[in-house]
């Protein structure tokens, strides 16, 4: 326990013995009076006057006694030194106080000094063009006025500062500066707590994070992953354009499932039941023979109670159907989509600069890509001990987890076509290998480091087929007379594939989450803001 510094000394009155018990006393409640008694003899000086009689108790067994002299001076060298500490103390208050009025009545002149400067812009200087700031460059040597939010300020000297200036097109004083003959502060931004700085750094917890997502979005990483994400989506409708491909917007209140009823976000319409889009697949297929090739990109939804790095509530899924195509057609397609999307994004020099400024070390996937049955994944999981939870291993009808899937694919360190899974653990509509009915025309694309990006199939063109993959399912065909007609009213070979868009960024991106590939992520606990 430290030394107690009382403000003020007291009088016992007409006693001038004071008790000092050092075992069961109180510096901070009792009085200094037998039945009461001090703790320390320091205290018993500082509170009262020097002509007092001190007695002292060492333990719970002895009685009180006369304090010794060499104790008695001891304790006054003690009071003597803090006094002198209090008193530094006071004196060390006071000038920082002064400081700190002297610093104010400073700031407080700067701001009536400040008032008296009226800036106004020369009218013998040419005329100012309002531009981007990624047409600095092509304005070099010209007056310019340029529009922006400030990225960030350096200080240098007492009275030079450098300005990083943002207006969404690029940054200035990156690769070139902007002398200023006038500028004009539109709006303030908050100090102190509420400084961007402190809601943001490198030690927020992710959940900050997502709560403060709208102001997340101005730094330098997270907008870059947006504009090469708008280039991406730019290079899929471009490769499906240049292959004759409509695009369709499918809706996404509908009242049948396509990927299983456990996932499904159902809300009342207008008195019906009805759910929000798993997929746009479904109606895609229904295009095929009035439009030919189709492809969208629209908000898919999944009520899956999934924490996952690679799991959303809502994201971008890219799809497309195709008529009069083999299983190995459909999955050359998702080999030249994926490779000739990221060519076109290398091409767009600004974009390319994005990428390599993220992922230094980017290299585009090569061509072709490996093709594995579902069959000889079980066999690699048993050859290299990757078992289930609960020690077993993967067996032929087995769904083959994330974990798993992600530790095969890392190994081999490639893009992976993984084909020909069972009937069992697909969906309904998928059509059976004419060589092996126990599995199917289907196909996930992994890639290093996420994991399934793309998932596959050619669909079932019979009508019986249909019929029976919707009773083995368990789902009641009637509302899905639309689909099945497809069968009854001229079908033909074909198939398509989902792409998860985000899934595809944070592959191409090297990051760690999904969620960080959309602009506002909605996932389990978050939909806000």
């Amino acid at each position: 326990m430290g030394d107690i510094i009382p403000e003020t000394k007291t009088e016992l009155g007409s006693s001038s013995t004071v008790y000092v018990d050092e075992i069961n006393g109180s510096d901070t409640t009792n009085a200094g009076k037998k039945d009461a008694p001090y703790k320390t003899v320091v205290y018993a000086l500082q509170v009262n006057e020097s002509n007092i009689k001190i007695l002292t108790k060492k333990s719970s067994t002895d009685g009180y006694t006369d304090i010794s002299g060499a104790a008695l001076k001891k304790a006054k060298k003690r009071v003597e030194e803090l006094s002198k500490k209090a008193k530094k103390a006071e004196q060390q208050k006071k000038s920082e106080k002064e400081k700190e009025m002297q610093f104010l009545e400073d700031e407080k002149k700067k701001i009536e000094d400040a008032k008296l400067i009226v800036l106004e812009q020369n009218p013998t200087l040419q005329q100012a063009t309002k531009i981007k700031i990624r047409e600095a460059v092509a304005n070099r040597g010209r007056r310019v006025k340029v529009s922006g939010w400030v990225h960030r300020l350096r200080t240098q000297g007492k009275d030079m500062k450098f300005v990083i200036l943002r207006d969404g097109s690029g940054y200035l004083q990156y690769n070139h500066e902007l002398s200023a003959d006038y500028w004009e502060v539109i709006h303030k931004a908050p100090g102190g707590d509420d400084a961007f700085t402190n809601k943001l750094n490198a030690e927020a917890d992710p959940s900050v994070l997502y709560e403060q997502r709208h102001l997340v979005i101005r730094g330098e990483s997270s907008s870059s992953v947006l504009r090469v994400r708008s280039q991406i989506m730019k290079a899929f409708r471009e490769y499906f354009d240049s292959r004759g491909f409509t695009e369709v917007n499918p809706p996404c209140m509908v009242q049948t499932q396509v990927e299983g009823g456990g996932t499904l976000f159902d809300f009342n319409y207008y008195g019906e039941k009805a759910y929000l889009s798993q997929s746009s697949q479904l109606y895609l297929e229904t295009c095929l023979p009035s439009l030919g090739d189709v492809y969208s990109c629209s908000e898919s939804y999944r009520a899956e109670k999934s924490h996952t790095r690679r799991h959303l509530s809502e994201y971008s899924h890219l799809e497309a159907e195709m008529a009069f195509i083999t299983f190995d057609e459909l999955l050359n397609t998702i080999e030249e989509l994926v490779c000739g999307t990221v060519d076109r994004v290398l091409s767009h020099g600004p974009t390319r600069d994005l990428v390599y400024q993220l992922v230094p070390d980017f290299k585009p996937p090569q061509r072709p890509f490996m093709r594995l049955d579902y069959k000889d994944a079980i066999k690699y999981l048993k050859e290299h001990d990757i078992k289930k939870e609960d020690g077993t291993f993967y067996e032929f009808g087995d769904d083959i987890p994330e974990a798993p899937e992600r530790a095969m694919t890392d190994k081999i360190g490639c893009p992976i076509l993984l084909c020909r899974f069972p009937v069992e653990i697909k969906s309904f509509y998928m059509k059976r290998c004419s060589d092996d009915p126990r599995v199917t025309e289907s196909v996930d694309m992994l890639m290093p480091g996420v994991g399934e990006i793309v998932g596959g199939s050619m669909r079932i063109s019979d009508l019986d087929e249909l019929l029976a993959g919707y009773k083995r399912e368990g789902i009641n065909p009637e509302p899905y007379y639309w689909y099945t007609d497809q069968r009854k009213y001229g079908s033909t070979e074909h198939g398509g594939f989902g792409l998860g868009v985000e899934r595809f960024i944070a592959w191409m991106l090297h990051r760690d989450t999904v969620k960080e590939c959309c602009l506002y992520p909605r996932f389990m606990g978050r939909c806000l803001p």
